[in-house]
């Protein structure tokens, strides 16, 4: 027996918080993507030349160093920034695989809202650790606690589905997506805006990070007084005649598309589409020279481009399509970055990313919650997004090796040559659920 739905008014109310909230969360995540090269920098120039060889950041070069030691051909040692960058990526979403699952069905078991609240704790506890972050040490304490806490999107997601019919999922799952855009054009731009104001001497990016942990703050605040809890279970079950229902046994859900191919699909996509996405700010920095603020813009661009295409393209197309279109741009892009010379073609390239990031993940989270049931949408989503996590704890470091050791052309001909067959298992295996055929999706 189906849980009541959820009145129109209080769909609206919930919708508008999870928008707030997710949007302050994203904002202060993306804050340090256009500032990884020069942190790790800085924190290379800081240690490497004076601490004693046993420091966390000297082991992890010693590691790096055997690592290139055993490529036959010789690595010049000014892309180690690069792998050092990857291998942190890496490491952040491996420990997001691990954690999902689990996030997940804890929020299945004890409701959204206590998940989300405790999750928020972890996240208040890394950005901290990265405001104190004046050694490596702490700083890589700082990614580990955010890795194993960051719960946000999937539990968004999870409550975005609890409150949404198969009619309202997919405009639903654009307004997630369209959080994303948003913080994607003012966070890496903000970010690195607030880099260039030392407050701390001993840790020029306290000032960044700062302002990142008063969003977060901000953010739990507004959720402990805001967010009820939307768990199926936790609202009263109905009947056609108004009646308390008897307990009956729960049918199971016929789907359209297995969660394995769509898992998979997701962690074959996400494992070629981060290597570009991590590896752009060291492309830009290497190619261009870009500064922290320079890559901050061309983020802000992809952002902003991805934002409209989420209010005019994604929020209108059913998911199916939206995933398609995506992935194809996604291929563009590789090509044309592997060839670009001129900062025109850097932001055609950008453009095509742009289509990617408004579309991809946002269909195949939609296509996801469609084969899901009241009482598995939490541990069916997080196991949906811990495969993309693992592509994405892969992605970074397997792709920054390959640029480090082959070069730009290659790296970026070999991801161009995986995202086809991605095409081909996202034009050729996924199929629309027949619910999500049932009217056409609009926005809400």
């Amino acid at each position: 027996m189906a849980a009541a739905p959820v009145s129109p008014p209080q769909r609206k109310k919930i919708l508008r918080v999870l928008f707030i909230s997710l949007l302050l969360d994203l904002i202060s995540f993306t804050f340090i993507l256009p500032l990884f090269p020069k942190l790790l920098e800085f924190y290379r120039n800081l240690e490497g030349p004076t601490e004693s060889s046993n420091s966390v950041l000297n082991r992890v070069i010693s590691g790096l160093n055997a690592y290139k030691n055993s490529f036959s051909r010789p690595i010049n040692d000014r892309y180690d920034i690069v792998l050092l960058g990857g291998a942190l990526g890496s490491l952040f979403s491996f420990l997001q695989a691990i954690a999902s699952p689990i996030i997940g069905t804890l929020s299945d078991k004890y409701g959204r809202r206590t998940a989300l609240l405790w999750s928020m704790a972890g996240n208040l506890a890394s950005v901290a650790l990265w405001v104190a972050a004046t050694d490596f040490r702490t700083f890589l304490a700082s990614r580990i606690v955010g890795g194993l806490s960051e719960g946000n999107v999937q539990l968004a997601t999870a409550i975005a589905t609890d409150i949404s019919d198969d009619k309202q999922r997919g405009a639903t799952m654009a307004l997630i997506g369209a959080c994303f855009c948003i913080a994607f054009t003012f966070g890496p731009a903000l970010g690195a805006a607030l880099s260039n104001i030392t407050t701390v001497a001993r840790n020029p990016f306290a000032t960044a990070a700062g302002f990142s942990l008063f969003l977060i703050v901000v953010e739990t605040v507004y959720l402990y007084f805001n967010l009820p809890e939307t768990l199926p279970s936790s609202r009263p079950e109905t009947t056609a005649n108004g009646t308390s229902p008897q307990t009956k046994p729960i049918v199971p859900r016929e789907r359209t598309n297995s969660h394995l191919l769509l898992n998979f699909t997701h962690f074959i996509f996400i494992l070629f589409f981060s290597g570009i996405e991590f590896s752009l700010s060291f492309m830009t920095y290497d190619l261009f020279g870009y500064t922290s603020s320079q890559n901050g813009r061309l983020l802000g661009f992809i952002g902003l481009i991805a934002s409209v295409l989420q209010g005019t393209v994604t929020r209108r197309l059913h998911p199916l399509r939206v995933v398609q279109l995506g992935v194809t741009a996604c291929a563009l892009s590789f090509f044309l970055l592997g060839r670009v010379s001129t900062l025109t073609g850097l932001y055609v390239a950008a453009t095509m990313l742009a289509v990617t990031t408004a579309t991809v993940v946002t269909g195949l989270n939609s296509l996801s919650s469609f084969e899901a049931g009241e009482g598995e949408r939490g541990e069916k989503l997080g196991n949906h997004r811990s495969w993309g996590q693992v592509g994405r704890s892969l992605g970074p470091l397997v792709f920054c090796s390959l640029y480090w050791w082959a070069g730009r052309d290659v790296a970026y001909a070999i991801g161009g040559a995986g995202m086809v067959g991605v095409c081909a298992v996202v034009f050729g295996g996924l199929k629309a659920p027949p619910s999500s055929l049932l009217v056409k999706v609009k926005p809400s």
